[in-house]
């Protein structure tokens, strides 16, 4: 039973010197890459760059004990982060200790919701974040990500979590601009720039093996750091206006759990969860792609575990939110991670690097982290996005485009909030106008299909509708006044037939719609009659009193509805 909670007890007994050796590899590609990400995003939180370090240590540990994913590689992520720091800014100031220890309150919130979630089995909430909101989402965030990091690459002070307020922001302090902090972000961005997209290719061209040249490339960002570093120390850049990362504190952090106060709870509980939910969402994403590589299963519950867990232990370990990254997912998987014990060695690899490499990070440009960042997302945006939806479906498109402009316009918080709205009003609009069709039977068969779409046989006096909805409150009054239109049409209509094989549900609004035409159908003389009912639907039917008033009958197939019904009416 306990290891139905702690998947670590199961691949921990089953552990082999081969499954070490893929794994240690791996997490010495992902460590490499983790770092200089891991300080980006913690400032892109408004943290100390320190702080990245230490929610890259503790949460991959605990995700490797509880999470279910053999390649989901966990820890800051740029979404995240960007809503760390715009849940945050709201009840402290950046570089404060109550901003630092907001942060970490707000992991452990974060992490307790997520757990809770996991225990409750409530992963299907985070189905209320449909695609094209997620899609919309992300790339705004992108976006915003990517204009706040502008300021870091010119020298230029900026604030604000949306659009408007960074550009006006950045227009203001135009003046501050810094000709040398251009040339090391512009520098670092171009060479950034060249690793993702030619380096690979340029070390094919010149006979370096597979393999070899993806750790290169892996590799490369941590060599642009160290030669901004280098940069920096030889023209003496912090003198010349430069912003620097300056002094990064040595060692590891105490673990202590934060103090709670109920005025920071409710100023950050919602945050929290919204947090939570697109953090889930992201995470189980990868994971079940990469899963599906390797055809292996993802528990969604066990996820929400495995994540809680990560969380409650970066504020533990004075860190910040944190889920699963898809860029060092994708390497694990690729590095060949065999198991979540490759989460465990890439945090000690993240542990040795703050013990011994900080103290070469104090003369480390903000503008080549800034450059790192917008390397980063800028593979998130994704406008395509919006000419998909509008080819597809107006309703997504609607979804899509008020998720993307409320991000890009108010913040992350109320954008994905618009967008879900958004979604839900888009569900039950088209939810309450269930699509019905009047069939009629194909020619030489028993298949009945929609007379607008098929060359069909009716019978004048039987009207045959089906309905391709479950029927409940919100659609049960257009089901009545379709029917009312239908006979006041075709005064004709002696029979009316519910072809009812798309119906999974009928609810007590709908059932009491469903008395009501039975009514007005018998006082018309019209009978109303029932096909190809499902089971769950018809012992429902069968406890209540509809049946016997019923002025028709429940036929087992639309082909006996309509034979019997003819039938009984004569020539």
């Amino acid at each position: 039973m306990l290891a139905k909670y702690v998947p670590i007890l199961n691949w921990g007994r089953r552990y082999s010197r081969d499954k070490f050796g893929r794994d240690f590899l791996a997490a010495v590609i992902v460590t490499i890459m983790l770092i200089p990400q891991s300080l980006a995003y913690a400032l892109l939180a408004g943290l100390p760059p320190e702080v990245g370090l230490y929610a890259s240590i503790l949460p991959l540990v605990a995700y490797a004990i509880f999470g279910s994913s053999t390649s989901l590689a966990v820890g800051p992520v740029a979404v995240v982060s960007l809503m760390t720091a715009a849940a945050i800014g709201r009840i402290a100031q950046e570089g404060s200790a109550d901003y630092a220890s907001g942060a970490i309150v707000l992991a452990l919130l974060s992490g307790g919701i997520l757990a809770l979630m996991g225990l409750f089995r409530l992963g299907f909430i985070a189905n209320f974040l449909s695609h094209p909101v997620i899609s919309g989402f992300i790339t705004a965030s992108g976006l915003i990500i990517a204009t706040s990091q502008v300021g870091g690459l010119l020298g230029i002070s900026s604030t604000g979590h949306a659009m408007p307020e960074l550009v006006g922001s950045l227009t203001e302090n135009l003046g501050q601009f810094n000709p040398y902090t251009f040339v090391v972000g512009a520098a670092s961005l171009a060479a950034l720039i060249w690793v993702r997209l030619g380096m690979k290719r340029a070390l094919a061209a010149l006979g370096l093996s597979p393999v070899a040249a993806t750790f290169a490339v892996r590799s490369a960002p941590v060599i642009v750091v160290l030669l901004a570093i280098a940069a920096s120390a030889v023209f003496d850049l912090g003198a010349k206006g430069v912003a620097l990362v300056g002094n990064v504190p040595q060692g590891i952090p105490v673990l202590s759990m934060p103090t709670l106060e109920l005025d920071v709870i409710g100023a950050l509980i919602v945050p929290a969860l919204i947090i939570s939910i697109v953090g889930f969402v992201e995470s189980i994403s990868v994971a079940q792609t990469l899963a599906a590589k390797k055809r292996e299963r993802i528990d969604p519950d066990q996820e929400l575990l495995g994540l809680g867990a990560a969380n409650i232990a970066s504020a533990i370990g004075s860190g910040f939110p944190v889920t699963g990254g898809f860029a060092r997912s994708v390497v694990n998987h690729d590095a060949g991670a065999a198991t979540p014990a490759a989460g465990m060695f890439t945090a000690v690899g993240i542990a040795i690097a703050t013990l011994l490499l900080t103290p070469f990070l104090a003369l480390l440009p903000k503008a080549t982290l800034a450059a790192t960042i917008v390397v980063a997302v800028l593979a998130l945006v994704d406008f395509s996005i919006l000419a998909r939806a509008w080819a597809y479906s107006r309703a997504d498109f609607l979804a899509v485009a008020t998720t993307l402009a409320g991000t890009l316009v108010i913040g992350v918080e109320a954008g994905i909030s618009l967008g879900v709205v958004a979604s839900l009003v888009v569900f039950f609009y088209r939810s309450s106008r269930p699509h019905m069709a009047i069939v009629g039977r194909v020619p030489g068969t028993e298949h009945f299909r929609n007379i607008d779409r098929h060359d069909v046989r009716t019978d004048p006096h039987i009207l045959a509708l089906r309905v391709d909805e479950s029927l409940y409150f919100a659609n049960a009054r257009y089901l009545e006044e379709r029917i009312a239109g239908e006979i006041s049409a075709r005064p004709e209509i002696t029979e009316v037939i519910l072809m009812c094989p798309a119906i999974n549900a009928i609810d007590m609004s709908a059932l009491e719609s469903l008395e009501a035409i039975n009514i007005r159908l018998t006082e018309q003389g019209i009978g109303l009659n029932l096909s190809e009912v499902k089971g769950p639907v018809m012992d429902r039917l069968k406890r209540t009193d509809f049946l016997n008033h019923l002025n028709g009958k429940v036929f087992l197939s639309h082909h006996d509805a309509v034979a019997a019904l003819s039938a009984n009416r004569g020539p």
